[in-house]
């Protein structure tokens, strides 16, 4: 059974809008200069963190993780940003001390809700396993784990030590289905009245692939990052616009989620 419904109860396009987004590098160009328009307030959290921000009502629109529009009646998709691959991710991965097929435990950071769905679906399509997925603070792993997902920044920053293999979730997704990954997308309340907003996010995103290396000195480099591998990451392996592409791989996506049990029926068309 789906989860309660949001309200139907009109609001009032007059007030600020809550924008929600993750605070990770990644996030930087879609969110670029958001925080000083007087007509949007920026709220940044953990993306397993945003989809409560619009159930409670705190945000009115979030980027929020794909596998979360299943999760939470009344919600649309504003196709004017997201963040994904077509191919390698670099920042999603899986790291095991053993082979992939061996793998029977794995410890997953808790910050993202897509990433562990997706690393579901992959190990059950291409490998046939389903191992027992455990979940785990953010730096601070369990000392005797075989296999790690991990995401975000610290996976080039902190990269763990003595994982011999390893598994590009977004390569892994590319080769099973020849589609690219869409690992979150802006989504609002359908009762949101949105104004222009689709519009001002799409002008966000222009603007941050546009000033690149400001957001590098300011959030790549203090947090790590080697210049060329951020460069390399923001405008090579990450994809922002939505495209009909796109769409068809987060239904398919939905699709395979409910085959392995990640969701439950009935799927929730795409509403744009």
């Amino acid at each position: 059974m789906h989860q309660q419904a949001l309200s139907d109860r009109p609001q009032s396009p007059a007030r600020t809008l809550c924008i929600g987004s993750v605070s990770f590098l990644n996030a930087k160009p879609l969110i670029y200069g958001l925080e000083r328009n007087e007509n949007l307030r920026l709220i940044l959290d953990v993306p397993s963190q945003l989809l409560d921000g619009l159930r409670n009502r705190r945000m009115d629109v979030a980027l929020l993780p794909v596998i979360d529009y299943q999760r939470l009646d009344g919600l649309r998709i504003i196709p004017s940003g997201g963040i994904a691959c077509d191919g390698p991710t670099l920042t999603v991965r899986l790291f095991s001390r053993l082979p992939i097929p061996q793998i029977r435990t794995l410890a997953c950071d808790t910050a993202s809700h897509t990433s562990v769905a997706l690393a579901r679906i992959l190990l059950a399509e291409k490998y046939g396993i389903l191992p027992n997925f455990t979940q785990w603070p953010p730096g601070h792993p369990p000392p005797d784990t075989h296999a790690l997902l991990l995401i975000g920044d610290k996976v080039v920053c902190e990269e763990p030590r003595g994982f011999e293999h390893q598994l590009d979730l977004g390569a892994a997704w590319k080769d099973l289905t020849g589609l690219p990954f869409v690992f979150a997308v802006w989504m609002a309340r359908k009762t949101v009245d949105l104004s222009n907003l689709p519009q001002q996010l799409d002008h966000a995103k222009r603007r941050g692939m546009a000033h690149l290396d400001e957001i590098i000195a300011l959030w790549a480099i203090p947090r790590g990052w080697p210049p060329d591998i951020a460069r390399r990451y923001l405008a090579e392996y990450l994809r922002y616009d939505i495209t009909d592409r796109h769409l068809t791989a987060i239904r398919l996506f939905h699709q395979l989620a409910l085959k392995h049990h990640v969701i439950q029926a009935p799927l929730r068309d795409l509403a744009l």
